[in-house]
């Protein structure tokens, strides 16, 4: 059967039949670095668009339908318009700062991908911290933001940043506490134990009430980590024109947006991964007949579908619900979602030591 797993060890083969294997591992590198940043350029390409097409499903209109058929090719135009403009740094800015924070975004989401399991035996790195990895990287965004409000020398861009690093520190308990339940569940923080332990059912389905109460609380946090609405106080273009990046233009400006986007693929990745078994395909008990069905397709189409449908549930929430205010927004996390979180940790907790769960 067709897999990406049977294409990269043929790749892997081939390349230390013919060269030695410093240099095989060399390419190896070189050809794993350049698919991170194709699968980069498509998720921003496919993602502008499918935002853009859901919001006008939701707000029952046409959306983009000039540019190509049925408007698929807008995202294409956008991005063209976006590298062909000027980029301009405002007078008073930090210069290195300035320019240096959207690459920071950016890294930082391309660290992330390294742990991401994208198929069944297709993973850059399987780490035995693979999780504490995620959550740790991840935390280290929050720097670019505060670097590109603070360096803009614009007061809407400071405010915008300072909220930002409120928001994100906030969100992270909650998101990690949501993570640390399914580790309780798997005993292992290895992303690739976390997958096989899936295999008889996905965590949602097995882990009882407080694995659906962890899977709505982790999706809940990710979107405010992700600045996005109605979490998406940094920006909040009717407040601050458009926050820690109103004096960004051009690729500069791009750069921030497609890390924004590369971002909520991440972490749905992680919440298919998590809760939805990643590329694990739907197992019933001792269904053998339909799991052998499910079997047949491919995990890569298993993995994407999950990750995708959760990113449609983020999109969701953005046209759908009004932006809370900075208060409201850092109430719901101390006050409701916090206090949840550490009891549902602690329900998991003597789930997992009685062996309640499926």
């Amino acid at each position: 059967m067709w897999s990406l797993s049977n294409i990269a060890t043929s790749i892997d083969q081939w390349l230390n039949e013919t060269f030695n294997p410093t240099l095989a591992l060399i390419i190896e590198m070189l050809i794993a670095g350049v698919a991170v940043i194709g699968l980069f350029a498509m998720l921003g390409l496919i993602l502008v668009i499918m935002e853009r097409k859901v919001s006008a499903w939701i707000q029952i209109r046409l959306g983009p339908n000039r540019v190509g058929p049925k408007g698929m090719f807008q995202s294409l135009a956008d991005t063209l318009k976006l590298l062909v403009k000027e980029g301009m740094t405002p007078g008073g800015a930090d210069k290195l700062l300035f320019n240096v924070a959207p690459f920071v975004a950016m890294i930082v989401a391309m660290l992330l991908m390294a742990p991401i399991a994208f198929a069944k035996d297709f993973q850059l790195w399987d780490l035995n911290i693979g999780v504490l990895y995620i959550t740790a990287v991840s935390s280290i965004s929050v720097i670019s933001i505060l670097m590109a409000g603070w360096a803009s020398n614009n007061k809407y861009s400071l405010l915008g940043a300072m909220r930002s690093g409120a928001q994100i520190v906030s969100y992270e308990l909650s998101a990690g506490l949501a993570i640390l339940a399914i580790v309780v569940l798997t005993g292992s923080l290895r992303i690739s134990d976390i997958i096989n332990a899936q295999a008889d059912g996905w965590w949602i389905f097995k882990g009882h009430i407080p694995a659906i109460i962890s899977f709505i609380i982790f999706i809940i946090a990710v979107t405010a980590e992700t600045n996005r609405a109605p979490f998406d106080m940094a920006e909040a273009e009717s407040e601050l024109t458009a926050g820690f990046h109103t004096e960004y233009s051009g690729m500069k400006f791009a750069l921030f947006f497609l890390a924004e986007y590369v971002n909520v693929f991440i972490v749905c990745a992680i919440g298919a991964t998590l809760f939805l078994g990643g590329w694990m395909p739907f197992h019933i008990g001792n269904w053998e007949a339909f799991n052998h069905v499910m079997d047949y397709i491919p995990s890569s189409i298993w993995f994407f579908g999950k990750t995708f449908f959760l990113i449609f549930l983020i999109m969701w929430f953005r046209w759908t619900f009004p932006r809370l205010r900075i208060d409201q927004l850092l109430n719901l996390e101390w006050k409701y979602l916090l206090p949840i979180s550490m009891f549902n940790l602690l329900l998991v907790t003597v789930i997992a030591i009685l062996g309640w769960h499926f």
